[in-house]
């Protein structure tokens, strides 16, 4: 048999802190792609004067004011969701250890029985 020689993957980086992702996020301009929304999916584009794959389509007025107005919608939609969640987890911790008080006090029982029956 033969052993293959491992690896040494280097170390991760350490991920950016808050701060520097809202350094970063602050030193962009608005019009930075990342910001800029598309009504339309990406289509092939070159020299020809079409749209390049790598930047948006320009957007209509209405268009942008109407794809602001699901993202807004869509946006509290998550906010909601995650607060049903958050309220969810809390309640399933507290049934959790009630359960565990419950059952914790039904193994008493049990042995308190046993005792008394032997």
């Amino acid at each position: 048999m033969s052993s293959k020689a491992k690896r040494v993957l280097p170390t991760r980086p350490e991920p950016p802190t808050v701060e520097q992702i809202l350094a970063d996020v602050k030193g962009t301009h608005p019009s930075d792609p990342v910001f800029v929304l598309a009504a339309e999916p990406h289509r092939g584009g070159g020299h020809d004067g079409s749209p390049s794959p790598d930047f948006p389509a320009p957007v209509k007025h209405e268009d942008a004011a109407d794809e602001r107005e699901r993202l807004y919608r869509q946006s509290r939609s998550y906010v909601e969701m995650n607060q049903q969640l958050q309220e969810s987890c809390q309640l399933l911790k507290e049934k959790c250890e009630e359960l565990r008080r419950v059952g914790a006090t039904l193994e008493q029982d049990i042995l308190e029985m046993r005792q008394k029956a032997f």
